[in-house]
């Protein structure tokens, strides 16, 4: 508030309210893996409404969204590279004996609490089908 930066501060107001509107609705105090979901359920609504304003051609509205993305990023921990993706994988597969794609499931599941916040789930998910396809 006091470095009059409006648009991060519109963006932390909008983060504590989604927040404290799931604790309410859950009645419940959400932990820290909660609240990364949070972020990461906000930040994965921001980059959808950039694609549909990018096609519609409202380059300010896009815009908009894009600082809250680079807003909200700053609050999720480091991502991890590729390489340790791939280890984490490997190591989600051994432990629950996944051999082809209709074990993808299990491996998603052991793979969700360890990298929660930590890689983007949708790049997990299409690494772990070409690993389980293959």
């Amino acid at each position: 508030m006091r470095a009059k930066d409006a648009p991060r501060l519109s963006t932390l107001r909008l983060l504590l309210a989604a927040i404290k509107q799931r604790e309410v609705d859950e009645r419940i105090e959400l932990d820290d893996a909660a609240v990364l979901g949070v972020i990461e359920k906000m930040l994965k609504q921001r980059r959808e409404s950039i694609v549909q304003f990018e096609k519609a051609a409202r380059t300010d509205l896009a815009d908009a969204e894009k600082a809250e993305v680079q807003v909200l990023s700053a609050y999720l921990p480091a991502q991890l590279g590729e390489a340790e993706i791939q280890k984490e994988i490997d190591a989600a597969i051994s432990q629950t004996g996944a051999g082809s794609a209709k074990d993808m499931g299990k491996v998603m599941a052991a793979l969700k609490p360890r990298l929660a916040g930590k890689a983007d789930m949708g790049r997990v998910s299409a690494l772990v089908k070409a690993k389980l396809g293959s």
